[in-house]
């Protein structure tokens, strides 16, 4: 790769697998250590970065008396010891750099449900502005298989979706893309770059980084994931992780395959926002309101003259000037009840009517698409 794919990226999310992060139940704090000195150097030169890890119960396992744990219970026992653990070496792999980790613990409803979707990338929001490096793993001491990702290629693809992340890179034991299993086929070819992802791209896949003997994760999950992540105008990097100064060595021209998105994460959403989300109810506003919206902003309770239909917070709405028209889309901050009872006040008193502090817009501008 000529040109450096961090370059341009303002957010990006980095996935490392279990096989990286624990050998033998210990973790690798010296390859944690220059991870942690390649995402210090990133955020040295102004990216804000995510990093999603595996391996709390590859950590935790060894207490439990099984080398690899079968039952959903003895997974989650085994997350429960290592989840501590696995954030510890995080901690210890950027202190020395004065970065402070936070740690995130997800599930598949916290991605999928409006409401909690909203609750996540606040937090995450939160910590990103704060300078803190979130810290992201599937929450394994409460997910059942029903309802959880199964990997966390998927859950950084969603997780990238959430965030308006640029790029995702998914760390691996192999070097991107191959045509056929490189392990098994001597004419396999490596694909450097791809606009798009097919199903002769998936059969490509099959058989190719399938069992490393501790992570869940294949080449075909990979592929999922920079689909999800393509869809949000997000590129996708899979490269190997296991080598020193993983990041660094993508920009020094390490081998991996770069799937280029071909619309921006804001142009995603827009898309997104108008064609996928069937109203539940309407926000009216005022001229100034109405002004301001068009001109970007977000929506304030003191622009608001009153709501059409019953809905929860995290609802889909359009939002309608007190004329008729209809002027803009998107995912609201509160509930209709609570919207009711800040109608037309100013910011500083929202907390006093509803008594809680509460987000500070109705819709947010990023949650908003205009008509």
């Amino acid at each position: 790769m000529t040109d450096s794919p961090f370059q341009a990226a303002r957010r990006i999310v980095v996935k490392t697998g279990s096989a990286l992060i624990a050998d033998g139940g210990a973790a690798r704090t010296e390859w944690l250590a220059r991870l942690a000195s390649d995402i210090a150097d990133l955020r040295a030169r102004g990216k804000q970065v995510i990093l999603v890890s595996s391996g709390a119960v590859a950590l935790g396992r060894v207490d439990l008396g099984s080398p690899s744990p079968a039952r959903l219970d003895q997974k989650q026992a085994a997350a429960a010891i290592g989840q501590p653990r696995l954030m510890a070496a995080m901690a210890g792999a950027f202190s020395p750099h004065g970065i402070t980790v936070g740690q995130a613990l997800l599930t598949l409803s916290d991605t999928e449900i409006r409401r909690r979707w909203l609750n996540a990338r606040a937090t995450l929001d939160t910590l990103l502005d704060a300078g803190i490096v979130p810290v992201i793993n599937e929450n394994d001491t409460v997910a059942t298989d029903e309802i959880r990702y199964g990997d966390n290629d998927r859950l950084a693809a969603r997780v990238a979706q959430m965030m308006g992340a640029d790029l995702l890179v998914l760390l691996s034991d192999i070097d991107g893309l191959y045509t056929a299993d490189p392990n098994s086929d001597p004419h396999a070819t490596h694909i450097l770059v791809l606009t798009s992802l097919s199903a002769e791209h998936d059969a490509m896949a099959t058989g190719a980084n399938q069992a490393s003997g501790v992570g869940s994760g294949g080449m075909v999950t990979k592929l999922t994931a920079a689909r999800i992540a393509h869809a949000a105008g997000c590129s996708t990097i899979i490269t190997r992780g296991n080598r020193d100064h993983p990041l660094r060595a993508i920009e020094d021209g390490a081998l991996a395959t770069l799937i280029v998105a071909d619309i921006t994460p804001a142009r995603a959403r827009e898309a997104w926002l108008m064609g996928h989300l069937k109203p539940e109810g309407t926000i009216r506003v005022d001229a100034g309101a109405a002004r301001a919206l068009q001109g970007g902003a977000s929506l304030l309770a003191v622009g608001v003259t009153g709501v059409d239909g019953v809905f929860e917070r995290g609802a889909a709405v359009t939002v309608r000037h007190d004329g008729g028209d209809v002027i803009a889309k998107g995912v609201t901050s509160y509930g209709s009840a609570d919207i009711l009872r800040i109608v037309g006040l100013q910011s500083e008193d929202v907390e006093a009517a509803l008594g809680y502090r509460g987000r500070p817009a109705v819709i947010h501008r990023d949650d908003m698409v205009r008509v």
